[in-house]
């Protein structure tokens, strides 16, 4: 026999065996839990707890399974049914932060939304990166929803990739992705502003106090409220010292200790920029109980335009929080009214809503 002719019968032999290989696998349609479960090399219970977004499964072991149902194009049997029964439709809306000012007014945007339409609004917390990829896997797939909402959570392509193949209409609130639909946040553009606003009343002496832990799954606009403002501080001429960059917990109780500290240093800021109006109220408290006269002493900006600020005095960058909720459900909507349009991503307009602390 001849080097060319056993090379040929084996040959033939490995594309039998893979051709007896796919005569066995079930096709796309037809993939169960046992088959991503084989694969994956792991129990039913365990790709159950993945698709249900459980947090009992480690990271590799989640990955692999995802990356197996994306490959085999595995669909829950309960996909048509939860279809067919959701004729009133059903909103979901991904929230880091539940229970922060900022994110319950843009809720209160998208309930308000809501209310006038059939559509029933269900919210799912998210506490950590693993629970937001365990979301972004079993929600396309389950089929329980006519939309959703992502709020500030940075969502990588692969995810993208899986709202579109399986046609879950999705819109970003403050993380821009060019294929999904959007509202846009410009943080920078704050940042510019409250330099601005405080280096035309005359101060050279600045501080800046942000957020020291963003968790990872989290979009991170401070940073870039930070950068606008200490470029426009530099471009006129002046330095915000690394000492006056304080970064605190987003708690009041941290931020009011720090800022306590802050302001009794021998060269104390006279204007202070706070990323949020949440750590901003902390700083008013701070100065107060310190008897610093505010704005005399000490000018105080944040960034949000809480319910809150307004009673406070509080000078600050309004980003239309409510309206952003709003615009996200319109933007949805229009998406499910027209599957076929194209992406649309609307910049809310920051706006300096000047009071007492300045």
């Amino acid at each position: 026999m001849t080097f060319l002719f056993k090379f040929v019968i084996l040959y033939v032999s490995i594309c039998m065996k893979a051709l007896s290989q796919e005569e066995h696998m079930p096709p796309k349609n037809q993939i169960t839990i046992y088959d991503v479960a084989k694969v994956t090399g792991v129990s039913i219970t365990t790709v159950s707890r993945v698709l249900n977004a459980s947090g009992k499964v480690n990271d590799v072991t989640r990955r692999r399974i995802m990356e197996a149902i994306d490959t085999l194009g595995f669909v829950p049997k309960a996909e048509a049914r939860a279809r067919a029964l959701r004729a009133a439709g059903r909103i979901g809306v991904l929230s880091p932060f539940f229970t922060a000012p900022s994110f319950v007014q843009r809720l209160r945007g998208i309930s308000a939304a809501l209310s006038d339409t059939q559509h029933e609004l269900i919210i799912y917390t998210v506490e950590s990166l693993d629970h937001l990829q365990s979301f972004l896997l079993s929600l396309p797939l389950t089929g329980n929803l006519n939309g959703l909402i992502i709020l500030s959570m940075e969502v990588d392509q692969a995810a993208v990739c899986r709202l579109r193949d399986h046609n879950l209409k999705t819109v970003l609130v403050e993380y821009p992705v060019e294929s999904l639909s959007g509202v846009v946040i410009n943080d920078e553009a704050g940042g510019e502003m409250a330099a601005t606003l405080l280096l035309d009343k005359g101060h050279q002496h600045f501080a800046f106090i942000g957020v020291d832990r963003s968790p990872d799954y989290a979009h991170k606009p401070i940073a870039q409220r930070y950068k606008g403002f200490r470029e426009t501080i530099t471009k006129a001429g002046l330095t915000l010292n690394k000492e006056m960059v304080i970064q605190a917990p987003y708690t009041m109780e941290d931020t009011y200790a720090l800022s306590r500290d802050l302001l009794t240093q021998a060269n104390r800021p006279t204007a202070i920029f706070a990323a949020t109006d949440l750590q901003a109220f902390a700083v008013l408290k701070a100065a107060r109980d310190l008897q610093i006269s505010i704005p005399n002493d000490l000018a105080v900006i944040g960034f949000d335009d809480l319910d809150m600020a307004s009673y406070l005095g509080l000078t600050t960058i309004r980003q239309h929080l409510d309206e952003s909720g709003r615009i996200a459900v319109e933007l949805l909507l229009a998406d499910l009214a027209e599957p076929d349009r194209l992406p649309r991503h609307v910049e809310l307009p920051l706006q300096i809503i000047e009071r007492e602390s300045t």
